[in-house]
């Protein structure tokens, strides 16, 4: 008995040394599958990813890291696509101490963890979201099965008006998910506001923030407990609420210089003293963002000659040909266009002149009302009011 209490006491004294230094182990086992690679990824403090693997051997594996609290990982197998759905692919939560998985070859999404108390938080929420994960994934197969026939299109050179209908047709399943990414939200945002020690709330919330109005964003992030605060996720939502404050109505809009869709030089400065300036971040990729061009164009029409400008700014700068493409399909030329000046290089990303990064636009489309004294007076969609707020306040302006 002495023995054996000596041992619980030495296994718990190596599980707290762990926790403290941020170090885990990660053993499992895997059905199904004797031999071959495992990889297993997840997110560092500094903002980085570690990318590591390990063999399975007799049907066993491990991986060993460091973590400095609990954060979302992927883990791997023998992966038939890249995509999320992958039988052989599925998230969990991995943080500091001695964890145990079990894992079957082709069922991945059913993995077992324990010593992660994060990721049973995951599990419970997954319970209570059982019905709409069911719907989801029959939904999204037939968006994969329309959207891959819309690419198999567009790769054998079809016609322009096949590759529409067939785009449309994608569009049509991937909307029949909305409801169901919105009941989903609902139960999330419950349990981040009941749950203000929680990592997995942390972790929620700093996916959402940017969605957020920029008021109910602070006051979540106020109401978290001083640990989470200090957490990684818990530092990234600080970062964002901080971010979205510079693009947000109330502070001084980041002036911009760059050159348009016809080649002229184009400054934000130039509308100062002049004009309001609606600034419209927006990619030709985007089908909310197409959708909503025949209302601003309707805007545009009745505001233009009341002092009203309108500068379209394109996350399209690795498609140029689209971007123009887009301007001229929708009509929208009527107004000013730059592209958004991100810079993609050997190692990442230049955002040196990147326009949307001081207006904290993390989703599309986001638009920017700036008044003639350059100052933000309105942000509507990511983080902020709706277009019926939009179209209220612009009609307070100009009538």
């Amino acid at each position: 008995m002495k023995n054996y209490l000596l041992t619980l006491l030495l296994l718990a004294g190596i599980h707290q040394v762990m926790a403290q230094d941020g170090s885990f182990t990660l053993q499992g086992k895997i059905k199904g599958q004797s031999t071959g690679i495992l990889k297993l990824s997840y997110p560092t403090a500094d903002g980085g990813y570690v990318q590591d693997s390990t063999a399975i051997q007799n049907g066993k594996f491990e991986f060993k890291g460091k973590v400095a609290d609990p954060v979302m990982a992927y883990i791997m197998g023998a992966v038939k696509s890249q995509g999320f759905d992958d039988p052989n692919m599925a998230t969990f939560f991995i943080e500091p101490g001695k964890l145990s998985m079990s894992l079957t070859a082709g069922d991945f999404k059913n993995l077992k963890l324990t010593g992660s108390k994060t990721h049973d938080e995951l599990v419970v929420l997954n319970l209570r979201k059982k019905s709409q994960l069911e719907q989801m994934r029959v939904l999204s197969a037939a968006y994969d099965k329309a959207n891959m026939a819309y690419i198999a299109a567009r790769k054998a050179g079809k016609p322009e008006g096949e590759l529409e209908v067939l785009k449309e047709a994608a569009n049509v399943e991937k909307d029949k998910m909305d409801p169901l990414r919105e009941e989903m939200d609902k139960i999330d945002m419950e349990y981040i506001r009941t749950h203000p020690d929680s990592d997995y709330s942390a972790y929620a919330l700093s996916w959402k923030v940017s969605s957020l109005p920029l008021a109910e964003s602070k006051l979540l992030y106020a109401k978290l407990s001083d640990r989470i605060k200090q957490s990684s996720y818990g530092k990234k939502i600080a970062d964002e609420v901080k971010s979205l404050e510079g693009g947000s109505p109330g502070s001084s809009a980041s002036v911009f210089s760059s050159t348009d869709i016809n080649g002229q030089p184009l400054s934000l400065a130039d509308f100062k003293g002049e004009k309001y300036v609606l600034l419209d971040f927006w990619a030709s990729w985007c089908v909310p963002c197409r959708k909503g061009n025949p209302h601003l164009l309707s805007l545009y029409s009745k505001y233009k000659d009341k002092g009203l400008e309108i500068i379209g700014v394109s996350d399209d700068d690795s498609n140029n040909e689209a971007w123009k493409k887009a301007v001229a399909q929708d009509k929208i030329g009527v107004w000013k266009h730059v592209l958004r000046g991100l810079k993609r290089t050997a190692t990442g990303y230049d955002k040196t002149n990147d326009i949307t990064e001081p207006y904290a636009i993390h989703s599309l489309p986001t638009k920017i009302l700036v008044d003639k004294n350059g100052m933000i007076i309105g942000r509507y969609g990511g983080g902020g009011e709706n277009d019926e707020a939009m179209d209220k306040k612009l009609a307070e302006i100009f009538n």
